[in-house]
């Protein structure tokens, strides 16, 4: 199945974080906000759909992938059974097993920093549009 959140660059994205990569429904941001990568995202945590909630609180896997154009990166998270979803404004995949109200995923392969840096540099153009695609 497949899940598939939009959201758009913004100047201020460094996407420097080492443990996490965050999506946030919220229009501005600082640069102090470094593990965001994508700004005005059409959904959040408790916007997915019922099947991949289901999926991650029996602890199963997905494929993330962001595509920015021509270009894209793929990383690997999974579920736990302590999510709970309930954040409207964000989403938040984690290298770590840390769950609050904004965690999709845990155990990722890779965080912000880990983004290749021309597809960072795209994600500074507010007008470029960011999707990621959810495969479980």
């Amino acid at each position: 199945m497949r899940e598939e959140i939009l959201a758009y660059g913004h100047p201020n994205i460094t996407a420097k974080h080492r443990s996490t990569m965050q999506l946030t429904k919220e229009t501005d941001i600082s640069v102090r906000a470094d593990c965001i990568i994508g700004v005005r995202a059409n959904k959040s945590v408790y916007d997915m759909s019922d099947p991949l909630k289901t999926h991650l609180l029996e602890g199963g896997e997905v494929e993330i992938s962001l595509t920015v154009n021509s270009l894209s990166f793929s990383l690997r998270a999974r579920g736990d059974s302590r999510l709970v979803f309930s954040n409207k404004l964000d989403s938040v995949i984690r290298r770590s097993n840390y769950i609050d109200d904004r965690t999709l995923a845990v155990e990722a392969t890779a965080a912000a920093k880990d983004i290749p840096r021309d597809l960072v540099k795209e994600l500074r153009d507010p007008r470029t549009v960011l999707i990621v695609e959810i495969l479980f």
